[in-house]
């Protein structure tokens, strides 16, 4: 399988807040934000396999900035690494200024893990990802350590067979 590049999966996603997106301190409730994430990420995750995939996982999301209603929010995601079946896939949140559109706050982020499944529902190849820019290598690089330790939590490895965390924490012998 030929390699794809992160904007080839960018899923950029803006909506407004509105009266029922909110809570009862009228900023937008981190349901709707999770439920928009999911959309984004979902759709990006397709544009990396062009096959089906299910949410496997949502790995980390950081609620950094409340969001008032009537702002409007945009969301990009991309594909950060693929892995044999399974890619994880970042989404930036940004809102807009009222007064200058042009600039963008990031007010949140997450992390979540999709799978590819065929018509059955069976976890299917996926092709790789070769990142181009120095967030995307970043992120490229940090993939297989969130990956295991994600798998070290979920009780799926052993934590002696976390190569990339290891190295992190032991020194070489």
């Amino acid at each position: 399988m030929k390699a794809r590049t992160p904007k080839d999966s960018l899923a950029i996603l803006t909506e407004i807040v509105l009266p029922n997106d909110t809570n009862n301190l009228n900023n937008l409730m981190g349901g709707r934000l999770l439920h928009w994430m999911d959309i984004a990420c979902a759709i990006a995750a397709h544009r990396h396999c062009k096959r089906i995939v299910v949410t496997a996982s949502v790995n980390n999301v950081s609620f950094n900035h409340a969001i008032p209603q009537g702002s409007i929010v945009t969301l990009e995601a991309k594909v950060s690494r693929a892995f044999s079946s399974s890619m994880e896939v970042f989404c930036d949140v940004f809102v807009e200024d009222n007064n200058d559109p042009d600039k963008k706050t990031k007010a949140n982020e997450a992390i979540y893990t999709f799978v590819a499944v065929d018509q059955l529902g069976n976890p299917i190849q996926v092709p790789p990802l070769s990142p181009e820019t120095e967030i995307e290598k970043d992120r490229f690089d940090g993939a297989l350590r969130r990956r295991q330790l994600s798998l070290i939590l979920s009780g799926k490895m052993k934590p002696e067979d976390a190569t990339e965390l290891k190295a992190l924490f032991l020194p070489e012998e």
